[in-house]
């Protein structure tokens, strides 16, 4: 008996075929995640590696072209005063009534006070000032002699020159007051430098305790501007942007290396005060044996300078 239906032999190879183009292109397509997903990684991290050399490129040659901010008006780290306007003289306490009319009653021969000595016009002395605005011993040196240091300047007898460091930053519960207090002084000198003296002496005189957090930048600016500071606006800008601060710390280690003008001097300790070029190392509360200082120091400087030689007087003969 014969049969009339053939083999079912195709329709088996294709639906074989059709089952293998379709795993086949399921691979293709898994492959081709796989490699976006892979290179999608890849420039990823090739971004976040390149963002990061940009970065560090940028920051380095930002650091490396931008110099650094340099006050104006300095010497060698120093301001020197050009005006000792702007600081009062300190208070005497008035005699009671009857201490008054006990000496009118009573009254008794009057000592002969003793003389200041004071630096002589031919020696003019050099007076250089290494403070820290935080420094209680700074505090003493200028309350005590800052009356004679402004007779001295306007007299023409001392050149007088402030040094800001920042030798107790780490003593204001990590505010930097040292730091900051140096470069706000900066910021006066360079913007309104006759009225230095006047806000160096008020960081001085309203000088906040050891340990404590110190004035803010905004407070700075007001203690500048109630010294007198010109350009308040520019002196303000630049205290709270702490322009001068990098300055102000590579000042301080530049002392700390040695002083210039001087034979291997180094800063050890606010205040240093030099007087040409010669360590103070008195009472920092006695004016008089300051005073005594400069005096011998301006007088040996004036008899070790060299003089011309007299010039012989005729002998005045008798009219015959």
């Amino acid at each position: 008996m014969s049969h009339d239906q053939s083999p079912n032999v195709p329709a088996h190879r294709e639906r074989r075929n059709a089952v293998r183009e379709k795993a086949q292109q399921v691979q293709a397509r898994q492959s081709r995640l796989r490699w976006l997903r892979r290179g999608g990684l890849t420039l990823l991290a090739v971004g976040v590696v390149t963002v990061a050399a940009v970065m560090v490129t940028w920051a380095v040659g930002s650091s490396m072209s931008r110099p650094e901010l340099r006050p104006q008006n300095v010497t060698d780290d120093g301001f020197a005063v050009t005006s000792v306007s702007g600081v009062a003289a300190p208070e005497v306490a008035a005699a009671p009534d009857d201490a008054t009319a006990s000496a009118t009653v009573e009254a008794t021969p009057e000592a002969t006070p003793t003389p200041t000595p004071t630096p002589t016009e031919a020696a003019v002395v050099d007076i250089r000032v290494y403070v820290d605005y935080l420094s209680t011993g700074s505090r003493e040196f200028q309350l005590a002699n800052v009356q004679q240091l402004k007779t001295w300047v306007s007299q023409g007898a001392a050149d007088l020159t402030y040094h800001p460091v920042a030798m107790l930053t780490a003593k204001s519960n990590g505010t930097k007051y040292s730091l900051r207090a140096a470069a706000a002084a900066a910021c006066v000198a360079t913007h309104s430098p006759e009225e230095f003296f006047a806000f160096n002496d008020a960081l001085l005189r309203e000088q906040p305790e050891v340990d404590t957090d110190g004035f803010t930048d905004s407070q700075l600016a007001d203690l500048a501007q109630a010294a007198g500071a010109e350009s308040p606006k520019l002196v303000r800008s630049c205290i709270e942007e702490e322009s001068y601060l990098d300055w102000a710390r590579d000042a301080t280690e530049r002392a700390l290396n040695g002083i210039p003008e001087t034979e291997g001097v180094t800063l050890t300790g606010t205040p240093m005060v030099l007087v040409n070029g010669v360590p103070y190392v008195g009472a920092l509360d006695d004016p008089q044996e300051f005073s005594q200082f400069v005096l011998t120091i301006g007088s040996d400087a004036y008899y070790k300078t060299a003089s011309p030689s007299p010039t012989q007087t005729p002998t005045p003969t008798a009219t015959p």
